[in-house]
């Protein structure tokens, strides 16, 4: 009966039941990541200080700065290796907190 018992727990009923997981990527891939967050903060950096630059300041800086944060958020907090749901809930929050702000400046602004 022993031998039936463990029949039943063969790795082919297992993988049937274990989500299948990506490979993480190795160190030269985090590295390669943090060169360009690096890069992309000289740029922001940088652009700052450009007197040709100044009337689109802001607007450069902005995606500069999603750029950045997307990278993060891909790699550093694995979103590109999760499921799906993870990644959906991160954005749904993110959306949230965007349309808050919106919401909350629109009064600001229109008192101006």
């Amino acid at each position: 009966m022993a031998e039936q018992h463990g029949a039943e727990h063969t790795p082919r009923a297992v993988s049937a039941v274990v989500p299948r997981e990506h490979p993480h990527p190795g160190a030269a891939t985090y590295v390669k990541v943090a060169l360009v967050l690096a890069v992309l903060t000289a740029i922001e950096v940088s652009v700052v200080y450009m007197e040709t630059v100044r009337p689109a300041l802001t607007p450069t800086l902005l995606v500069l700065s999603a750029s950045k944060f997307a990278l993060v958020a891909l790699f550093y907090m694995h979103l590109k290796f999760d499921s799906r749901l993870f990644s959906s809930l991160f954005v749904a929050g993110l959306l949230l907190a965007g349309v808050i702000t919106i919401a909350m400046l629109v009064p600001a602004i229109s008192a101006m």
